[in-house]
């Protein structure tokens, strides 16, 4: 483990859910199992479209008599017309209190030097490495505290190929497991019903999943948004990057095949190499689908 670092988390906002219906509100909705969920502890969780695509993701933490959302600092009024047209008559009061709230996370070791008397604090659902983030009263900060910059946090999320969504995939574009939900925590598959359950039951038990978000890594430093190319064409995008290494959408259909015929895979002008293990992982899961399928003798 590294020395412990500290960093302010600018572009995250809080939305509150409160009231006797909360939880069966937000159980119904969203893609994580939060019944049941302790005081400070935290899901990684996102509400789907109808069709199964992330509209939003965040942390859903049990504070009082209901939940606060870490979310997207620019998604919050989004998000909170989007539970509202699902509240109906349940006793449940939503509202964005970002003005209230400022969100850290801190990593390495020694991340307890960092608690506040003052800050509710749970650990990352996503990756143990990922440390542990803050809410803390506003009134209270001290911007004294911070000693880091957000590329820090980006450089160890692009280390642990764990993708943001509206940097690494695009919100109402992406399924769960494009997202990598799936293998982040943040998908219940033992759950019951939520918007958008149908289609990620599917892609878990029937579908290869040909596109992922994954860890990539250049000859040189690459370029946020320049595209993944076998040639000249698109098969992904770089989205956050750290110097050389990066995350990718991309499909691995294609760079698996590019691999298997020793095409060079470019962003930029500069040639890449794709996580190996995200690769094994999609030629293993292909060859379960294709074997699951062949009839019984």
């Amino acid at each position: 483990m590294s020395a412990a670092k500290l960093v302010r988390l600018a572009d995250r906002g809080v939305v509150s859910v409160t009231g006797k219906d909360s939880e069966k509100l937000l159980q119904g909705l969203v893609t994580n199992d939060i019944e049941g969920l302790a005081q400070g502890e935290a899901r990684h969780a996102a509400l789907l479209s109808p069709q199964g695509k992330i509209l939003f993701d965040f942390f859903v933490v049990r504070h009082g008599d209901g939940f606060l959302l870490d979310v997207l600092r620019a998604s919050t009024g989004d998000l909170v017309k989007r539970l509202s047209m699902y509240k109906l008559r349940a006793d449940v009061i939503i509202t964005d209190i970002s003005e209230s709230f400022r969100i850290e996370a801190a990593w390495g070791d020694g991340t307890t030097s960092f608690q506040r008397n003052s800050a509710m604090h749970f650990s990352d659902p996503r990756h143990s490495l990922l440390g542990v983030r803050h809410l803390i009263d506003a009134r209270s900060a001290d911007d004294s505290a911070t000693g880091f910059e957000l590329r820090d946090y980006d450089a160890l999320r692009v280390s642990l190929g764990v993708p943001e969504g509206g940097r690494d995939y695009n919100f109402g574009d992406a399924y769960p497991h494009e997202a990598d939900f799936d293998l982040l925590n943040g998908v219940s598959f033992s759950k019951g019903c939520y918007v958008g359950q149908e289609i990620v039951a599917r892609m878990q038990n029937k579908t290869v999943v040909r596109k992922r978000a994954v860890k990539i890594s250049g000859a040189s430093s690459l370029t946020s948004n320049d595209d993944v190319l076998i040639g000249d064409v698109a098969i992904g995008r770089v989205g956050t990057v750290d110097g050389r290494d990066a995350i990718a959408m991309l499909r691995l259909d294609r760079a698996l095949e590019a691999q298997e015929k020793n095409q060079t895979l470019t962003a930029g002008g500069v040639a890449i190499t794709v996580d190996h293990i995200a690769l094994e992982n999609y030629r293993a899961s292909a060859a379960a689908r294709s074997s699951a399928a062949l009839p019984s003798s």
